[in-house]
This record gives structure tokens, C-alpha cells and sequence, in this order.
């Protein structure tokens, strides 16, 4: 695959979340690939409520409207929970992925229902509605948290480890075949997870680079190169 650049927009403001997605997706993206890291300019240092999520869309808009002038390739909204995934695509002249989307998608082609384990508590009832927007209910086992937030978690990840594993292993009884470690906090702890666990954990990092590199490679079949957003560029002149 030629060279890819890719805009990963973290719609929080902890630049240091930002790195942690952008390091854990160099296991996964050809080594020529740019990734451009963008953290939300406004907004909660990590998003926990339905309140900071619907101000982390906003942040995630104004974060692409930012770079409508830089040619790119991709979009990748590193938050698990896709806020304005949806606006993002109105006006973004690339794919934009979702690491929600992404990380569904890709537990639904395996057999049997999966489960989702994040940080944090109040992500529960948003993480079942979001799986239920997007169609995916009937193969959805359960949503469980533990009690420190991706935040936290980015903070102490070796403090976390034992918290998550239980909640993974609880999944088993809810009847999940495989579960989704979900957050951008929790990146790069898929590996260390997977000796503890009797199931297959889905990275949602992961899932978010292979879904972005799929519809890299589908939008170059269709003709289309690096583009700039001039809907985009409309809504950034439409934030002052």
C-alpha cells in the first residue's frame, strides 16, 4: 500500500491519550504512514458522562475543520464511543473511522455474541445505545466497566490490569465468545490482557487501523487520492 496519512483526532484534551493511541497504532499501520495527532482544543480531559461526550463531538469537529487544508487519507476518531461519528463524515471529504464501529464490525465476524469491557462506570448505558444505533444489539452479551476510568487506566495501567481481567472473565458467564477491550485510556493493554483471559480479546485499536487501511484501499480502487475537506473548511469558518 502506497503511503498513507492519516488524521487520528483524540476529542479530549489529554494530548498524553492522544500519544498512547498514536503509539499502540504503529503496531498495525505500515511503517510509512503519518499519522497526524490531533487533541480536542476544548472540552473534558477525558470524556465520562453524556455531557462530555456531546462536547467531545463538537471538539472532534473543530479538531478535523482545523486541518480542511492538509491532504489526507483517513480520519480515525480515538474515542470509544464514536462522538459525532457521524458528523465527521457529513463533512469530512475522506473515510472517517470510528474505533466503536470499528471494533463491533470486526467482533461480528467471528461467531457468537461478544462483550464490551471499558473504564468507567457511566460509559455502560452509552455504550448499549450506541451498540444498538448501529444495529448490532442481538450479538451484544454485555457491557461491563471497572470502577477507574480510561483516564485512570492511562494513568496506572499496571493498577488496572487485575480490575479489567475480572471484568473480562465475568463476560464469559454473560455468554460473550469473545470480548472487545474498549477506550482510548486502555490502548496497548490488549496483549497484556490476553494471558489472563479464557477469551479472545478484540484490540479496538487494532480494529480502527484495519478498517481505516480497508477503506484507504477501496477509496484509491475508486480513483480518489489524499484529499482536502472544503466542508470542512465551510464549518471551521462557521466556528469563529
Amino acid at each position: 500500500m502506497q503511503r498513507m496519512r492519516i488524521l487520528l483526532i483524540n476529542p479530549n484534551t489529554t494530548p498524553a491519550i492522544t500519544a498512547l493511541v498514536s503509539q499502540a497504532l504503529r503496531d498495525f499501520l505500515p511503517p510509512e504512514s503519518e499519522v497526524i495527532e490531533a487533541t480536542g482544543r476544548f472540552g473534558s480531559a477525558y470524556i465520562t458522562s453524556r455531557a462530555s461526550y456531546a462536547i467531545g463531538g463538537h471538539a472532534a469537529l473543530d479538531a478535523l475543520a482545523c486541518h480542511a487544508n492538509i491532504p489526507l487519507d483517513a480520519v480515525m476518531l480515538a474515542c470509544f464511543g464514536d462522538p459525532a461519528l457521524s458528523a465527521l463524515r457529513e463533512i469530512s471529504a475522506v473515510p472517517v473511522i470510528g474505533m466503536a464501529e470499528a471494533a463491533c464490525l470486526l467482533a461480528t465476524k467471528s461467531d457468537g455474541p461478544f462483550s464490551i469491557v471499558t473504564g468507567g462506570t457511566a460509559w455502560v448505558p452509552l455504550l448499549r445505545e450506541f451498540v444498538s444505533a448501529i444495529g448490532l444489539s442481538d450479538r451484544l452479551a454485555s457491557v461491563r466497566a471497572s470502577a477507574m476510568t480510561g483516564g485512570e487506566i492511562a494513568r496506572d495501567p499496571d493498577g488496572a490490569l487485575s480490575l479489567l481481567s475480572t471484568e473480562i472473565d465475568a463476560c464469559q458467564a454473560d455468554g460473550a465468545r469473545q470480548v472487545i477491550l474498549g477506550g482510548a485510556g486502555l490502548a496497548g493493554l490488549s496483549k497484556r490482557l490476553a494471558s489472563r483471559s479464557a477469551l479472545p480479546i478484540v484490540d479496538c485499536v487494532e480494529a480502527m487501523a484495519r478498517m481505516t487501511m480497508e477503506a484507504i484501499h477501496h477509496d484509491r480502487q475508486a480513483g480518489h487520492s489524499s484529499r482536502t475537506s472544503p466542508q470542512a473548511s465551510f464549518f471551521r469558518a462557521n466556528l469563529q
